[in-house]
């Protein structure tokens, strides 16, 4: 039937956590200390601090993951994006993204920011796409960061997003 659940992230999920990004991070770039930090410990790195992990379920399996790490009262990151290489291309890298901008909203996010690499050119247009808006990078976040994003969240109001409309009622709502 090719239905796409999203799902909170529950801790017999941090398997498929780390194996999703862990794919993606050391095919194209080498693992720094906060990821395995946060790969391995997503309970300490990510939902402690307040912020939250969902998981992308396609017709009952596992296929994807995405995170808010909150930064500071109304700002989180959008990080560790991952979907499995069986299952890209249906459509879940983007009903994650959206899913993850309802969930930060309800965690009283105003924004949301995210780090990329030029090479990893799939996602910064699915980025640009949705409504991110390019920012300069500040250095020290990751070694391998040369894209910073972010998305304005705003209430009773547009987004950030002229044009998407599915994105602005998947928000506001």
């Amino acid at each position: 039937m090719n239905h796409i659940n999203i799902v909170e992230y529950a801790v017999f999920h941090q398997p498929y956590f780390e194996k999703f990004n862990r794919q993606w991070i050391e095919k194209w770039f080498v693992m720094e200390p906060l990821d395995e930090f946060v790969l391995t410990n997503p309970g300490e790195a990510i939902l402690k601090p307040g912020g939250a992990i969902l998981m992308a379920e396609y017709d009952g399996e596992i296929a994807g993951t995405v995170a808010l790490r909150k930064l500071d009262a109304v700002t989180y990151e959008f990080t560790k994006m991952a979907v499995d290489e069986k299952f890209r291309r249906r459509g879940i890298a983007e009903k994650l993204t959206y899913a993850s901008f309802q969930k930060a909203k309800q965690l009283g996010a105003k924004q949301v920011v995210l780090y990329s690499n030029t090479k990893n050119a799939a996602a910064i247009r699915l980025y640009e796409k949705i409504g991110f808006r390019h920012l300069p990078v500040e250095t020290g976040v990751y070694k391998r960061a040369n894209v910073k994003m972010i998305m304005e969240l705003y209430d009773n109001q547009t987004l950030a997003a002229p044009g998407n409309k599915e994105l602005n009622d998947l928000i506001l709502n």
